[in-house]
């Protein structure tokens, strides 16, 4: 989130001030945009015709959530602020009985914005979604033109710190209506032309970026599933209940590892033709994250911005499904704490980022991941071993099997005494350098200093063409940095300089 504030709150008031908001002493009451660029448009003025009541989605209710459907209802989970694009999951797109669906034809490149809740929130949607209808707190915007200006103006913190001015906090769910029109997006002063255009082809690399990662994300598990059950020796799968001596070796009855479901899924592993191994015989070592309680490091300054010494958190929850971080935060503390390697792997051992995991892939002092983490370590250093059993994890939690191993007792964490049956295959090399290409190719080289307006969106593609998981967020990280830049410089009236590097 761009620290830059454009909401001001007077020192002082008149009392003709107080009059014009009713007589109410509230200190929100008085607080205004204070935006050096005047030359500005409300949002209302993008869109092409007025809002309708058919371009807001409708509320189904529960009774028409389903487990299965061709018909999907799209809930304001689905917008979250580290994304251009829609964030589809179990949660956030339901299956509904066809007979509540609403038909609202969305259709790839609609921008749909929340009214309520996370209100302001907003994205663009990667594809068409024909059997997809929106949430009533959701509008599909009606716009043709600049809309990734738009887009941009509208991610960034000038628009939803007017928008917080606008929407009182005091509620439980906030309802912003149809207020978010009338905030103000700023307009070039200088070179308008070329800003309006670095501005939309840097958001729409961005979203080019992030659907990339969303591909290479599926087809990693595409690649491992093919593997896999293209592979399978003769034995055939045949379910029987436990026995009890399985139940004994176990010692666990606080698990779903008996069910028909984890047992098919293991035996897939178990069946493959080239064999399987645990983490520990692929010689990883693993440990908990450090434990970052007062009683344990004493007290620490946690804070948003990097200071000199501090450490950088990146925590299990800060990580996305892709295996990206998604931010970190910073702690100031004097003592020497457990930090992490280039090779190492964190994996999310519990809560609602179970599963997730990133490899550290640069070399950075004092970074750190918490106690919810486990990290692995290895005996002998080799990134791709890292990367693949990163890759696999992944595969894992898709599939449901990492819940599967944790369910029930230690309040459904993976702790570190189940790995010792989670089974890793032994892929020939070449199909596992297939797959660590997906997640990092060190061959991809992106060469800002030599883009321009006239071939940035060429390159870029060819770029992305080449990059895996890890460099194309690298890439859309530092290119969003120079997009906050040329915003805030859009806002505070100063030129933008048109350059695609840092």
């Amino acid at each position: 989130m761009d620290s830059n504030k454009y909401i001001k709150t007077p020192s002082s008031i008149s009392y003709k001030d107080i009059g014009n908001v009713d007589y109410t002493l509230s200190a929100s009451q008085y607080k205004h945009l204070s935006m050096l660029n005047t030359n500005t448009l409300t949002v209302r003025d993008f869109l092409s015709r007025p809002l309708q009541r058919k371009d807001l989605g409708v509320e189904v209710g529960s009774l028409n959530y389903i487990n299965q459907s061709t018909h999907y209802f799209l809930r304001t989970k689905a917008l979250q602020e580290h994304s251009l694009l829609p964030d589809i999951t179990k949660e956030t797109m339901l299956p509904i009985m066809p007979q509540s669906f609403v038909q609202m034809n969305l259709k790839e490149g609609d921008l749909i914005i929340s009214k309520d809740s996370n209100i302001g929130e907003i994205v663009i949607l990667d594809r068409d979604y024909p059997n997809v209808m929106l949430s009533s707190a959701l509008y599909k915007l009606p716009i043709n033109c600049n809309k990734y200006y738009l887009l941009a103006f509208i991610k960034h913190s000038l628009f939803r710190e007017q928008l917080d001015v606008m929407v009182p906090k005091g509620a439980t769910i906030r309802h912003a209506k149809k207020l978010f029109l009338n905030c103000k997006i700023p307009l070039p002063n200088k070179n308008k032309e070329n800003t309006i255009k670095f501005i939309e082809f840097l958001t729409s690399a961005i979203i080019n970026k992030e659907r990339r990662i969303k591909e290479r994300y599926n087809h990693i598990l595409e690649l491992i599933d093919q593997e896999l059950y293209n592979n399978q020796k003769l034995d055939k799968f045949i379910y029987d209940f436990p026995f009890f001596d399985e139940l004994v070796l176990s010692g666990r009855l606080d698990t779903k590892t008996y069910t028909k479901e984890f047992k098919e899924n293991e035996y897939i592993v178990k069946n493959y033709n080239k064999g399987a191994q645990t983490i520990y015989e692929l010689g990883f070592k693993l440990s908990r994250g450090q434990n970052l309680q007062v009683s344990n490091i004493g007290g620490s300054i946690y804070c948003k911005t990097h200071h000199k010494d501090f450490y950088t958190l990146v925590l299990p929850k800060f990580l996305s499904k892709y295996g990206t971080i998604e931010k970190v935060e910073y702690l100031g503390n004097p003592n020497s704490l457990k930090t992490l390697k280039r090779g190492d792997l964190i994996f999310g051992a519990e809560g609602f980022e179970k599963g997730r995991s990133i490899v550290v892939l640069e070399e950075e002092d004092n970074v750190i991941t918490n106690i919810h983490g486990i990290t692995f370590k290895q005996e002998a250093y080799d990134i791709n071993k890292a990367i693949f059993v990163k890759c696999f994890l992944d595969y894992l939690r898709n599939k449901g099997i990492i819940d599967l191993y944790a369910v029930g007792g230690n309040g459904g964490s993976l702790a570190q005494k189940y790995w010792d049956v989670i089974l890793f295959p032994k892929f020939p090399k070449k199909k596992q350098d297939e797959i660590v290409r997906l997640y990092h190719n060190l061959q991809a080289n992106y060469d800002a200093d030599n883009f321009t307006l006239n071939n940035f969106l060429e390159l870029d593609n060819a770029y992305n063409e080449e990059a895996g998981i890890y460099e194309l967020d690298k890439t859309a990280k530092m290119l969003n940095e120079i997009l906050n830049t040329a915003i805030n410089n859009i806002a505070n009236d100063k030129e933008v300089n048109v350059k695609f590097g840092i």
